[in-house]
C-alpha cells in the first residue's frame, strides 16, 4: 500500500464533450508513488468535487499501465504525456504547485472528458503501409541480415506506441491540415530500413511526396521533445526527407532516359 504523505493536492480536470467543456476540481490525499491514473481511480471511487458536489465519474482511457499501449495520453499541466508514468509528487515538486491540471488532447476529435478519437493516426499507418508485407520465413529472400547497429536503431524506432503526443505538440498537425505527422514518418523510416519491408519502399515514399507528406514538417522539433519513448523523430524526418529527394530525382531521370 502506498505510504501517505502529509497534505493534499487538487486535481483539476477539463471535462465534457463536443457540446461543452468545463473544469471540475477534486481534492485528494498525497501518497508516495501515486500517479495520474491512480488519482483518477480515486476520483472514480468517490466522485465528490472539492466543493462537495457529487458528479459522474471522469472518463479516460487506460490499458497496459506501463507506457507501452499509448492509450492514456492526455495533457498533464499542459504537456502531452502518458498518465500512467506521470507521478503526482514529481509533478507537484517540479512545478512548485499544489494543483495538477488534466485535459484531453486538442488535435483529435473529443469523445468525452479525457478521451479523444485518435483514428486518424491509425489511418495514416494504413496509408504508409506501416507493416511488413511478408512473414519472417521468407525475409531472407529480400536481402542480407540486418547489422546489430542497424537493429538497435530500428528497435528504438519500433517502440512508437501511436500515443499521439508528437502530433499534439506539432504546430503543423491539426484536424484542418493534411500533414501526416512524425509518428507515421518514423514508421516509413522503420519499415523502409527493414530488408523484408523494402518491397513497399517506393509506395511509402510516394505518400511522403504528396501533400501532407514530409515536406510539410516545419522543423519545430516539438515531437522529439515530448515523445515518451525518446525516439529521435527529427532524425527520422530528416532521413525520409533525403530519401524523398533522391527518389524524386531518380524517377525524373528515369523518365527522361525512357523519353530519349
Amino acid at each position: 500500500m502506498s505510504e501517505k504523505i502529509q497534505g493534499t493536492f487538487t486535481l483539476k480536470i477539463y471535462r465534457g464533450d463536443k457540446n461543452g467543456q468545463y473544469f471540475v476540481e477534486f481534492e485528494l490525499d498525497r501518497r508516495e508513488g501515486l500517479n495520474v491514473i491512480s488519482a483518477l481511480m480515486d476520483v472514480q471511487k468517490n466522485p465528490i468535487t472539492k466543493s462537495g458536489e457529487k458528479v459522474t465519474p471522469i472518463v479516460w482511457e487506460q490499458a497496459c499501465l506501463e507506457e507501452v499501449c499509448g492509450s492514456c495520453s492526455m495533457l498533464v499541466n499542459g504537456r502531452p504525456r502518458q498518465a500512467c508514468t506521470a507521478l503526482i509528487e514529481d509533478i507537484l515538486q517540479e512545478g512548485n504547485t499544489s494543483t495538477i491540471i488534466l485535459a484531453p488532447f486538442t488535435k483529435f476529435p473529443l469523445i468525452r472528458d479525457l478521451v479523444v478519437d485518435r483514428s486518424s493516426m491509425f489511418e495514416s499507418l494504413k496509408k504508409v503501409k506501416g507493416w511488413i508485407p511478408i512473414d519472417s520465413y521468407h525475409a531472407e529472400e529480400f536481402g542480407p541480415t540486418v547489422s546489430i547497429k542497424k537493429q538497435e536503431a530500428m528497435y528504438v524506432e519500433s517502440t512508437c506506441m501511436t500515443c499521439g503526443c508528437c502530433l499534439e505538440a506539432c504546430p503543423q498537425f491539426s484536424d484542418r491540415s493534411k500533414f501526416i505527422g512524425a509518428a507515421a514518418i518514423n514508421q516509413v523510416k522503420l519499415f523502409n530500413s527493414n530488408s523484408a519491408g523494402k518491397s513497399d519502399k517506393d509506395e511509402r515514399l510516394t505518400v511522403m511526396m504528396e501533400e501532407g507528406g514530409v515536406s510539410d514538417c516545419g522543423n519545430a522539433q516539438n515531437c522529439a521533445a515530448v515523445c515518451p519513448k525518446k525516439i529521435p523523430l527529427t532524425q527520422s524526418i530528416a532521413s525520409i526527407g533525403r530519401d524523398v529527394t533522391k527518389s524524386f530525382f531518380n524517377r525524373k531521370f528515369s523518365l527522361a532516359e525512357k523519353s530519349d
